[in-house]
């Protein structure tokens, strides 16, 4: 196979408030922290261990809008989109480096509607940028699978 993917899926609860930059040609960038966690056992103590990854997410023009309308701090997310490191020279002259998502789509998963919460409720079905097909999310780890 001689091609390239470029692809990332992350299912995870946002650490901030969606940050929105507006250009003047009506176009607009939405960036936030989301964190995915990773529980285990350690085998020698038995003792619980959990580790946070920390990803910068970045969303464009209407479904950064969106994302903005209804995401806030610690809501669970499931975003879809694909890795861009960025480079640019700080104030000091260093070279610095950030690794962000560049989301194409994603889907709320946290139902407004059970959270003990002042805010408007969301509208109940999936939210995803610029496509009218939802795509499944994998089922719960409750879930009683044969295999």
């Amino acid at each position: 196979m001689s091609g390239t993917l470029n692809k990332v899926m992350l299912i995870g609860h946002l650490g901030d408030e969606v940050k929105m930059h507006y250009f003047d040609d009506k176009n607009c960038v939405g960036r936030f922290p989301l964190a995915t966690n990773e529980t285990y056992t350690n085998k020698t103590t038995n003792e619980r261990v959990s580790n946070t990854e920390w990803h910068n997410i970045v969303v464009r023009n209407k479904a950064a809008e969106i994302c903005e309308k209804y995401l806030t701090k610690g809501d669970k997310v499931y975003i879809e989109g694909r890795i861009k490191t960025r480079k640019w020279t700080d104030d000091k002259g260093m070279e610095r480096y950030s690794t962000e998502i560049q989301c194409t789509d994603f889907t709320f998963l946290t139902n407004k509607n059970e959270q003990q919460s002042q805010q408007p409720s969301v509208p109940t079905t999936n939210i995803q940028t610029q496509q009218t097909e939802q795509k499944s999310v994998l089922p719960d780890e409750d879930d009683n699978l044969p295999f």
